[in-house]
């Protein structure tokens, strides 16, 4: 990445997933500081909205712990990781459709009313649902919306390049959704009866976790083609920078080997 003049600190191009290029902010009306502002004062209302009777306080509650996370870690990193406007939209539309699930339970939540009242006829008869999928949709969204600024940080904070910019966002998103299926299933175990029904949310299917992680997966893995696609076209050293990435750059094995010469040089 150049060296940007002082003058053009608070504008320069962050490296957030689209290219080294794309993400500057210079043209933009709205400062990313007050942008993250807006987007906290709209999601502020929307919760203290939904935090009205909830169908199911204690599972709105045990659904919040992961709000309450996120914010606290957007809120204590802004200043050191800021990051693009794309990837706080992403992270703040997610949160919304969270907030849904949270009021009414995702096995519960009411878009097929909503839908027939609007339309006429259920969606889930218009696609052919058999069950309330918006936890799917919820999964399939974690993927699709958070991969990205998953990307940011592991480009800004790990400075990763190349092929592992886009495998690592899909990696981690893939196995934080897998610890999020051992959550559920944990919560389901400890508090039981209806309380861990209505936090797991299965409605009956036996494959409802390996589904979940799937959608999880398959929506990030969406999320970093496109990511490539836009870069492949804009990024000027894209392939260069890619095959720089798969170069072993150390051709010393380690493991043990490493271990031995650390104890012999330890010894010195």
């Amino acid at each position: 990445m150049h060296k940007v003049p002082e003058r053009n600190k608070g504008r320069k191009a962050i490296r957030s997933g689209t290219g080294r290029g794309i993400g500057y902010s210079g043209g933009m009306a709205i400062a990313h500081r007050k942008y993250l502002v807006i987007l906290s004062l709209v999601f502020g209302v929307w919760w203290v909205f939904l935090s009205i009777a909830p169908l199911d306080r204690h599972a709105w509650l045990m659904e919040n712990l992961l709000v309450i996370g996120a914010v606290v870690f957007l809120s204590a990193f802004h200043r050191q990781l800021l990051f693009s406007r794309v990837s706080y939209t992403l992270i703040f539309i997610f949160m919304m459709l969270h907030q849904v699930g949270a009021h009414y339970t995702y096995a519960e939540v009411p878009y097929d009313a909503w839908f027939e009242s609007l339309t006429g006829r259920t969606f889930n008869s218009l696609v052919g649902w058999e069950r309330n999928n918006f936890d799917r949709v919820i999964h399939f969204s974690y993927g699709l919306l958070l991969a990205y600024p998953i990307r940011e940080i592991f480009l800004r904070v790990a400075d990763v390049r190349g092929f592992w910019g886009y495998f690592l966002p899909l990696d981690l998103t893939m196995s934080t959704s897998m610890l999020f299926e051992l959550l559920e299933w944990l919560v389901a175990e400890v508090f039981g009866g209806d309380l861990g029904q209505a936090y797991l949310g299965t409605q009956g299917d036996v494959w409802d976790a390996h589904k979940d992680m799937a959608l999880a997966a398959l929506g990030a893995l969406i999320a970093m083609l496109v990511t490539v696609a836009l870069n492949r076209r804009y990024q000027r050293d894209f392939n260069r920078e890619w095959a720089e990435s798969l170069r072993v750059k150390h051709k010393a094995p380690l493991g043990e080997d490493a271990l031995a010469k650390m104890a012999k040089q330890k010894k010195k």
